[in-house]
Parts: C-alpha cells; structure tokens; sequence
C-alpha cells in the first residue's frame, strides 16, 4: 500500500509507511477495494424484461460500486419505480450482500419528504432488489456541473436535505455517504436523499470492517477516512462539502488522487468561501467551517441545530450557533469564555423553548400578531391508481377546512378550486406564492392500502423554499380524522399560533369513521363541484351510500343538500321537488353536527333560496362564517344574501375575502361578478365573469352572469350570443330555431320576445324557471310579461325569486305589484335617490 507522503510501496497492511513512518490508516483501503468494486462489470438487463413477474424493465438509469439502477415500470401499481440490485461481483461476500439487505432496512424505517421512498425489497434469479420510489429531475451533482448554484437555491436545497437527515438521525440512522451525486432535485425544487446503502443503525449491525472504509473520497469525514468509529457528526461534515461544492461550484478538499484528497481532508483548511464566491450571504462561510471542523466535538452537535442556522442565514439573519474558528476563539480568554458558553446555551434553551416567541422573531417566522397566507397544495396521489385521486384531493380539501377553522384571526387558508390548479404541474414554490399571495406552502401525498392511510407532509416557507416542518403519518381509515387534526395542530406549531384551549380540545379529540362512509362522501364531494346534471347524479349516489354505512354522517347530508340545492337553482329539477329535499339533509346535518360549517352553510342555502326566511337565514349564515371563517363558497353565498338584503358594502367585503381566499374558483368568482352587477359596476361585472368562464369554458354559471350584465349594458350582439350558449343548458330542441325567427321577424328585442314566449310554454311544463322567462320578456321592453312572470315565480317557489335587486327589475320597480313582492319576500323598498 502506498504512503501518500512520500508515495513508498509498502508490503505489509501496517498502520505506518516503513520508509517515513507516516500514519497509513487513511490511505491503505483505497486501491484494494474500490478499485476492484469499480472494475467489475455491472450487470445488464435488457430493456422490456419482467422482473419478479411484475417490474419490466425502461432504461438503466445511474450504476456505481454498490450496484446498479434501472427505471421500471410497476405492473400492478401502474407507476414508475426506480430498482436498485446488488452487482454480481458482490453476491459471493455475505457481508456486501447483508449491507444491502440493510440498505434496505434502513430506507424503509424512514418516512419524509426530503428521503427517497422505498417500496419493497425483493429477489429474481437470486439477485437481489430493492423498489424505490422514482424521482423525476437531475442529480445536484449534474446541476452543480452546469455552474455554482445561486444562494438562494443552494440554502433551500441543503436545508431541505439537513431536514431529511435530522430525521435519520433520530431513528438512529447514519448516512454515511452524503454527497451531490446523491441528492436529488425535482423540478419544483424538491431535494431527495438517495441511497442509503452505507447506512449503519445505532445499535444494530455495522458493515465496516477494520481494513474497510466505505464512501465517496471527497466528501469522507476525516474520522471516516480514519476508519474510526462513527456517529451522526460525520453526515453533518458531509453535508457541509456539498453546501460549499454548490456555492464554490468545486470541492473544498482535491487532489489528483484519492490519498491526496484523503490528506487534504485529515490535514489541510479549505479555501475561503469567499474567495470562490465573494457574493455568498453574510454567516454562510461560519457555517460551512463549523460544519467542516477537523473533530466532531468541534462541529454542529446535531443536524437540527445546522438546519436552523441554515433557517436563518436564508432569513437574512446571522447564525445562532456557528462559532468563529479555534484560534479566534482562544483570544477572549477564560472569563470570557465562560460569558460565551453560557450565553449560547441561554440562546439555545430560549429557542428551543420558543420563550418569547424569540425563535420565531430570530428566524423570520411569523408571530401570532402577523397575518399568515398559506395554501395547501393538492396531495399526490401515490397509489399509482388515477381512480384513487379522489383520496388524495379529499385529504387536501379536509385539511383545507381543518387549517380554516383552526386560528382564523391570524391564518388565511387558500381555498380548494384554486389550488387544485396546480395538480400534477412542476410550478415552482416562489410562482405559487406569487399567484396565489401566499407566505407558506404545506405539500404532500397521501396512500391508502386495504385498511390504512399513510400521508406525508411538509410545511415550506416560500421566501427562500425553507422546509420549517415536515412528518410522516400511518393510521387505520377509521381514525383518518385523528391524522388530519395531528397534522394541523403541527402545522399550527409551525407557524406559532397560539391555540385556544377549544382549537387545542378539537383537535384532540377527533371522532373516528366509518372508512366506506368516508370514502364514498369523499367521493360525492369530488363530483359535486363540477355541477353537471351527471356529476350530480354521481355525487347524490355516493353520498347516500355514505349514509347506507353510516346513517348519522352529518357530512354526507350536508353533500346531499347542496346537490338538491344546485339541481333547483340551476333548472335541471323542478323546486316543488328539490327544495323539500335538500331542507331535509340540511337540517339533518345541522341536527348531527351543530359544528360543521358545511352544515350550516347548507341549511343557511335553504333558508335563503327555498324557504325565503330571509330575516333567520342571516343567523346560519354569521354561524357557518364562525365556524370557518375560510370557507370561501360560504363567504360568496352570504354576499349574495348580503346584496339580497340590501347590505352592499357588508356584501363587498365577504366576496371580496372569499375572491382573496379562492382567486380561481369559478363559483366564487361568478358570484363577485353578479354582487357586481347589483351593485351597478358592469364593466368590472364583465370582467370577472369572463374570467370565470376562461377558467372553466362550458360552465352554465359564468354564462348566466355574462347574460345578465350583458343585457344591462345594452350589448345586444354579445347578449344575443351569450344567449345562444344559455339556452343550450335546458337542453331543450328548437330554441335556437325560436331565436332565429324572432330575429328575422324583429331583431334583437323580437328574438328575445319570441324566446320568452317559448319558454313561458315550457315553464307551464316545469321544465323552465319563471325567472328566465321573466328576465326575457323584460329584456324585449315587455314590461307587462315580465312584471306577470316574476309574480309566478314568487307562486311557484322559484329559488331566484329573492334577486328582486336585479337592475334588470329596474323597469318594474316602482311598480306597485312588484314592491307587493318585496314586502311578502321580507323585503324593504329601496331608498329613492
């Protein structure tokens, strides 16, 4: 074994060279057994080929001296997975093929966002494998080979992976073999610690030998180049190579061989970050060199205390805990000294204790003072099943609600239809937080198999990308809502909101659930929203087999309300039979669960639009807004009352917070734009409805605002094809041949005409509302129909009956017949001018 001093042969394994007596403990591993791991060939299969009856074979995808990598395609699962197996030169050593075996075992005990998921260990044609989740983006070692990364990136990239490490180290697991080539990074960001086949477990077996030291050469602790005994300090040390690697875009510690680098490592300083990269951020270059000291005392004592010094610096703050350098240190002298050490543990103790809320304030996190934006990005769906996206997009939606309700003074929850935008895209963290001005991200997956559900998630502060929390969570479906309470109460603690003892008392005592009844309500919900006369069909169906398993879900009444309810207000069925109907799930849920929003909101809907109990309905509606103050379909539902009421700027402010909550909900936005219609503002009307309709072409109720706002603006060519759209709702034959003859006969008052005596037909068959009818007879001047057809709606319990603040009944307001209806509506006259 060659000395790396003076570079003599030496015959024996001894621990010093025979010609300079120089320590050959680093040096001596090196040629034996790297050398022969990497020349031997890996094995090659062919693409196509079918492993254990249910992987086949894409591409090979990366190979080393532990083994090789392929992309393959899971069978059963329908999803890509990335298979790892032992190279054939190492089936003959027990112990190399038990390291891998380890590997395995020590990924499988890890669950987090910033750790590759392993699937399954398993063995064909006695080699063995191991299933891993597949990663979709680039090595940091192949980004870092483009140029040094920007500051900003490589601090969110190394806190993210500190934090997937941190949690290693508390299952007492130990990397060992930390570098770029073994990082990944997705598109969004996302940083991925690979490959833990060097991993050793606290207390279990270790694979290294006494003559054996295994690792990547350049990023090896000195203690690990030593051969020595090794604890979670010596991951820490590697993280550190890889931070300066990415800003310096080189290593600190070359050579131009192994026993060189290894000599650069036990002996030699780095070169000053800052010589490479004079632009690196204030406190970077004391962490790097707190993290690259020689001996581990001298270093972080634990993952956790460099990623809240890497917290930090990327807030723009110095580091709490990195030390100036040995010989710094020594010229503040024994009193001095003490004041230091004492000093850092109070600072210590405070922030982990949080006194104060001083952790937060040191770090940039929010108080509970400080008005707080997040949004809940849609959770992956990891069962490989598009059929299971129901489940994934119900955890984000629950959790949506939970975080809603949990600290509504100082937390604005996103609402659902406007992150779900962003399912199954690459969008960058900081562009999310830009369109939907947000602070903070909380993302995710979730997996359900047979009787369980698994989630993982992860809070992220956007300025920076910083990962601030992030776990994994296994439960029984049963106790699906215990999990979703677990992870609001630590997104809470995250965040530092203060939880009153009702938010604490809530969220610790959740009830379990009938696992098929939450499925299928999470199901009718999932069709619920597209408001299509087959979506809503297959929504009521779910949700009464959600009741045919448990005939006291609240939640599922409340579904089966707001279904009858939409069927009655858009047409599809007649009020007489709707109406009765959704009261009666609504009051069913309200008789259930007296805490749910949704309950509330629903019954709050009937009492507005059903029953006409105007003056009582303000009472469920303030209720449903207590409960959920987030909950932005209830908010854009109460400024319609708000406006039916006569409270215009009450109105404003619940529509304008709902479009805030929820800047891409058709729903929501439709609803500003008809407050904004009432409110006689049609120009900024028009611009909302035709946003809404940009985002979902086909709705019927962007067309509906469109009609109106249209008609009062007097486009009688825009109204006249946004007519031809609505009637296509009724799905009713010749409606479009009764426009054209109108047309040709009169114009554009002469097509509504005819149009209106059409329908007025078809009301008397229940197959149209009277309010339609209404409207087109007032858009062609005929103020007598339109004056009759808006009292028959008021007879036959037409649920638009209560917009009687339409301008369009501007033409019959002072009409004494008309004003008869407010008054039977609960109503008060508008004031005169």
């Amino acid at each position: 074994m060659k000395c790396s001093k003076c570079q003599f042969d030496n015959p024996d394994a001894t621990n010093f060279c025979g010609k300079c007596g120089a320590s050959l403990t680093a040096d001596a591993w090196m040629a034996d057994s790297l050398t022969k791991t990497l020349a031997t060939p890996l094995p090659v299969i062919a693409k196509d080929k079918l492993i254990a009856g249910k992987y086949r074979i894409i591409e090979e995808i990366g190979h080393g001296g532990m083994g090789v990598v392929y992309k393959a395609e899971d069978l059963k699962l329908k999803r890509c997975v990335a298979l790892k197996f032992l190279p054939p030169h190492l089936m003959d050593e027990p112990d190399l093929k038990e390291r891998f075996l380890i590997e395995a075992q020590a990924a499988a005990a890890l669950s987090h966002p910033n750790i590759c998921v392993i699937h399954e260990v398993g063995e064909s044609s006695e080699h063995p494998y191991m299933a891993m989740e597949y990663v979709e983006g680039e090595t940091l070692r192949d980004k870092i080979h483009k140029g040094p990364l920007k500051s900003v990136e490589a601090l969110a990239i190394v806190i993210q992976v500190a934090s997937g490490l941190a949690e290693a180290h508390r299952k007492g697991i130990i990397h060992r073999d930390i570098k770029s080539a073994n990082i990944m990074v997705t598109a969004k960001g996302q940083a991925k610690v690979m490959d833990f086949g060097l991993a050793k477990l606290r207390g279990g077996s270790s694979m290294t030998k006494s003559q054996t030291t295994l690792g990547t050469v350049a990023y090896m602790s000195p203690e690990q180049a030593r051969g020595q005994d090794l604890d979670p300090r010596t991951d820490i040390w590697s993280l550190g190579v890889v931070l300066y690697e990415m800003l310096a875009g080189k290593l600190p510690f070359r050579g131009d061989h192994d026993q060189a680098v290894i000599h650069q490592i036990v002996h030699a300083e780095p070169d000053p970050l800052k010589k490479a990269r004079p632009d690196v951020p204030p406190g970077v270059e004391e962490i790097v060199g707190q993290a690259l000291a020689k001996e581990p005392a001298d270093r972080y004592r634990t993952m956790e205390e460099l990623g809240t010094d890497l917290e930090a610096v990327a807030d723009g703050l110095k580091p709490l805990r990195a030390r100036p350098r040995r010989g710094a240190r020594k010229i503040l002298g024994v009193r001095a000294a003490y004041v230091y050490a004492g000093l850092t543990v109070t600072i210590a103790l405070a922030l982990g204790l949080n006194v104060g809320g001083l952790k937060n304030r040191l770090l940039g996190r929010a108080a509970p003072s400080t008005a707080i934006r997040l949004a809940v990005l849609p959770f992956v769906n990891l069962s490989g099943d598009p059929q299971q996206d129901y489940f994934s997009d119900g955890m984000t939606q629950e959790l949506i609600a939970q975080l809603g309700r949990l600290h509504p003074e100082t937390l604005s929850v996103i609402a659902r239809s406007s992150v779900m935008r962003y399912k199954q895209t690459n969008t960058p963290v900081d562009q999310i937080g830009r369109e939907l001005d947000v602070g903070y991200v909380l993302e995710g997956s979730a997996q359900r198999e047979g009787t369980r559900v698994r989630i993982t998630a992860e809070l992220i502060k956007v300025q920076g990308q910083s990962q601030l929390w992030s776990d994994s969570m296994e439960r029984e479906m049963s106790g699906i809502l215990a999990l979703q309470n677990e992870v609001s109460q630590k997104v809470a603690g995250a965040l530092a909101l203060k939880l009153l003892p009702t938010e604490q008392a809530r969220l610790a005592n959740a009830p379990t659930v009938n696992p098929e009844a939450y499925d299928a309500c999470l199901r009718g919900y999932h069709y619920y929203i597209f408001t299509t006369k087959a979506d809503l069909d297959t929504a009521e169906k779910y949700f009464q087999m959600a009741l045919a398993k448990d005939p006291n879900y609240a939640l599922a009444y409340a579904g089966l309300s707001l279904v009858w309810a939409c069927r009655q207000q858009i047409g599809y069925v007649p009020p007489a039979e709707a109406g009765p109907k959704a009261k009666e799930a609504a009051q069913k849920a309200v008789a259930l669960d007296g805490s749910s929003a949704e309950a509330h909101y629903a019954l709050a809907d009937i009492m507005t639009w059903t029953d006409w109990n105007l003056k009582d309905a303000d009472g469920e509606w303030k209720r449903s807004v207590e409960l959920n103050p987030n909950y932005a379909d209830s908010l854009a539902a109460y400024s319609h009352y708000l406006m039916i009421m006569g409270r215009p700027q009450e109105a404003m402010r619940q529509i304008e917070r709902a479009v805030k909550l929820d800047p891409f909900n058709v729903m929501v936005i439709t609803f500003y734009s008809v407050d904004l219609y009432m409110a006689r503002r049609y120009d900024e009307a028009v611009v909302q409805a035709l946003k809404a309709r940009e985002l979902q072409p086909g709705s019927p109720i962007p067309i509906f605002a469109l009609l109106f706002v249209y008609a009062a603006k007097g486009m009688e060519k825009e109204t006249l094809a946004v007519v031809r759209e609505y009637i296509k709702i009724y799905g009713i034959a010749d409606l479009d041949a009764a426009l054209d003859r109108g047309f040709k006969q009169g114009g554009f008052q002469g097509a509504m005409k005819t149009l209106a005596e059409k329908l007025a037909t078809l009301a008397n068959q229940g197959l149209v509302l009277p309010t339609d009818v209404s409207f087109y007879f007032l858009v062609a001047g005929d103020k007598k129909n339109g004056l009759e057809w808006i009292e028959r709606a008021y007879d036959v319990h037409d649920p638009s009956t209560p917009y009687l603040r339409f301008p369009i009944y501007d033409a019959i307001r002072s009409e004494p017949r008309f004003q008869a209806l407010f008054r039977r509506l609960g109503l008060q006259a508008d004031e005169k001018k």
